[in-house]
């Protein structure tokens, strides 16, 4: 019998200091080495202060900022401990009722004529998306115009240069990040204190 069992300990042993230790050192010492930035979550600062990551949304609700994608996560938006859609099918009446109360709400504020981007009234598989199609930053415009006080061809142009094509380009649609963009427009057109910011 200790000819079978010692030789198993010593295999178990040995695969989970492999497996479990110098597998994960290596591979992360790799990773800071190559793609620091990356590896450590793709973090946004700001004066020395963490404010988000390129790679998770933000829920910004105040007009005076560009809106991301909804998020069906819970128990908050964008929760990045619980990824996931609400799985609704199209037909189901509680989406097509968030849906509407999505639509009221952006309509709330000036629009442009036309229909409303998707992605502005419904959540991705993940409710993380920080990205935007180019169209619903658009859509967007005239709110932030009015409210920030900015001629909307000067949003126009930000929202052009904050556009990006995926990578590899043929994978996907132009996007633009909300965040990122949100941070280039208060450079653009700093909120004052008679149109509070927030969010």
């Amino acid at each position: 019998m200790a000819n079978i069992i010692r030789p198993a300990v010593g295999l178990f042993v040995g695969l989970s200091v492999l497996t479990g230790l110098l597998y994960p050192l290596v591979t992360t010492g790799i990773a800071q080495g190559i793609f620091p930035q990356q590896a450590n979550g793709s973090l946004i600062t700001e004066n020395r202060r963490i404010i988000g990551s390129e790679l998770i949304g933000q829920a910004f609700t105040k007009p005076a900022y560009f809106w991301s994608r909804p998020s069906a996560t819970a128990p908050a938006a964008n929760n990045g401990m619980s990824s996931g859609g609400s799985n609704m099918a199209t037909g189901n009446p509680a989406l097509l009722d968030a849906v509407k109360a999505r639509m009221a709400e952006l309509k709330k504020y000036p629009v442009p004529a036309g229909d409303v981007p998707v992605d502005l009234v419904t959540a991705s598989a993940s409710g993380l998306d920080p990205h935007i199609s180019p169209a619903a930053a658009l859509y967007q415009v005239p709110r932030i115009a009015a409210v920030r006080g900015i001629a909307a061809a000067q949003l126009r142009d930000l929202i052009t240069a904050s556009s990006e094509m995926p990578s590899p380009r043929f994978s996907g649609e132009p996007r633009v990040n909300v965040l990122a963009l949100n941070r280039a427009l208060d450079k653009l057109a700093p909120v004052t204190l008679d149109k509070p910011a927030g969010s």
